[in-house]
């Protein structure tokens, strides 16, 4: 498999804020002519969630299901200055520098659990992922799943791997049970976890992983909340993910059990 590089684009304007989005990203264009959904690093979370939707968003593309392209995306302080909206205007201010963002998809409906596409390897696949990395957001409230020429895309990761928002107590979650698992929106649909997890076993080495976490800019990393350096936090992220991927039979059996 190749490696993927992330691309960097500036953004050369400001469209339309996406207010159903608690972080408040924005539809706005890059200097390539494409437009995206931009997470914010001067939003609630911070770049922990851009650092969430970065390696959740590779990984599922690594297994195969569909991810809409990411991009670095440079903003300039000239956007805040111009803004009137106060909100929005101090989430440029702190947002300065290099943010992420998704290619947006034009035409692309909200995945509904009643009627929407999600074939079984699919929604397999999206079911281990979201418990490997621990993705609370992924419910019938709020799929962040989209149904884009039929198909089924994913997005919005940024609220898995939760045990980065806890430098300072953060071992030990790679070995938790995920209960949340029960409320995941694809979990019916989700009859070929076997299957799954076999394909899962097969692409995620550890080589990748390093690959994946290596695209994690570096200021992305600076935290003053704890003394954990960048290089420690980069081996945290590749050590829980690599254990969690090493004990994937007992994810499967951790669904299995939710699903009878």
């Amino acid at each position: 498999m190749n490696e993927v590089e992330i691309r960097t684009v500036d953004v050369v304007q400001y469209r339309q804020p996406l207010r159903e989005g608690g972080s408040l990203p924005a539809i706005v264009l890059g200097s390539d002519d494409f437009q995206y959904v931009l997470k914010f690093r001067g939003a609630g979370q911070g770049t922990k969630a851009l650092i969430a939707e970065l390696i959740g968003g590779e990984l599922a593309r690594a297994i195969g299901l569909n991810m809409p392209e990411l991009v670095f995306m440079h903003l300039e302080d000239t956007f805040g200055q111009t803004e009137g909206d106060e909100e929005i205007q101090d989430l440029l201010k702190f947002s300065v520098g290099l943010n992420l963002g998704l290619h947006f998809l034009s035409g692309s409906i909200t995945y509904d659990p009643l009627v929407s596409i999600a074939d079984p390897m699919s929604a397999s696949k999206v079911v281990l992922l979201d418990s490997l990395i621990t993705n609370i957001d992924r419910t019938a409230k709020n799929t962040n799943l989209l149904n884009w020429n039929k198909e089924l895309w994913l997005i919005d990761h940024g609220a898995s791997l939760y045990f980065h928002h806890n430098w300072n107590n953060w071992n030990g979650y790679e070995y938790k049970p995920f209960p949340m698992i029960k409320d995941h929106v694809l979990l019916e649909r989700a009859t070929m976890i076997n299957e799954a997890a076999e394909e899962l076993k097969a692409i995620l080495k550890p080589t990748l992983i390093e690959h994946i976490v290596s695209l994690i800019p570096e200021d992305w990393l600076i935290d003053e909340s704890t003394s954990l350096s960048s290089d420690s936090k980069r081996e945290a992220y590749k050590d829980f993910l690599n254990i969690r991927i090493s004990n994937l039979n007992l994810i499967v059996k951790e669904v299995a059990d939710v699903q009878n």
